[in-house]
């Protein structure tokens, strides 16, 4: 069991992470498209939807981890559903980029550039969630990274844990 100091500032992070991701929607809308001025196309419309629903999981995500450490379940609610996410995700993913690439190579430019960024962006943030931990951003995942290297992400790790669950074949650090 954890002191009370740690299980705090880990409630803090996870709260943070949850409402970061949520938050991140508005403003990111407002930066590209208002401030920034990129047009509103389909294709850049059908990048930024791919990234708000990933960013949506993850706050699910976090919302869920928070709501474990505190009512000390077993695991995160929810994960039967996240499961889903992992399955369909990719088919999302893939047919967002088909569309947010040949904009991109028929008109390249602020109308369809944007939207193969966001779908990029939406795939890197799909694989830090629900396989590998690609974002280090505390200087204690810094050092881990340095020391071990890639591992799989918490997500992947609670997935993995739930019998019936499939297991995707990542061979990475736990």
């Amino acid at each position: 069991m954890s002191p009370p100091g740690v299980r705090d500032a880990l409630r803090r992070r996870l709260r943070s992470l949850a409402v970061l991701e949520v938050a991140n929607i508005p403003l990111q809308a407002f930066a590209w498209f208002g401030a920034i001025g990129f047009p509103a196309t389909g294709a850049n419309l059908t990048g930024f939807a791919l990234f708000v629903i990933i960013l949506i999981q993850g706050a699910a995500y976090w919302a869920a981890k928070l709501d474990q450490l505190r009512n000390r379940h077993p695991r995160p609610r929810g994960l039967a559903a996240f499961a889903v996410a992992r399955t369909v995700n990719p088919v999302l993913l893939a047919a967002g980029l088909l569309v947010t690439g040949a904009a991109a190579l028929a008109d390249p430019g602020a109308g369809s550039w944007p939207g193969l960024g966001f779908a990029v962006f939406a795939v890197l943030e799909h694989v830090n969630y629900f396989h590998v931990q690609l974002m280090h951003d505390t200087a204690a995942d810094l050092r881990r990274l340095r020391t071990v290297g890639l591992r799989r992400s918490q997500l992947a790790r609670d997935l993995a844990r739930v019998k019936g669950i499939p297991r995707p074949g990542v061979f990475l650090k736990e």
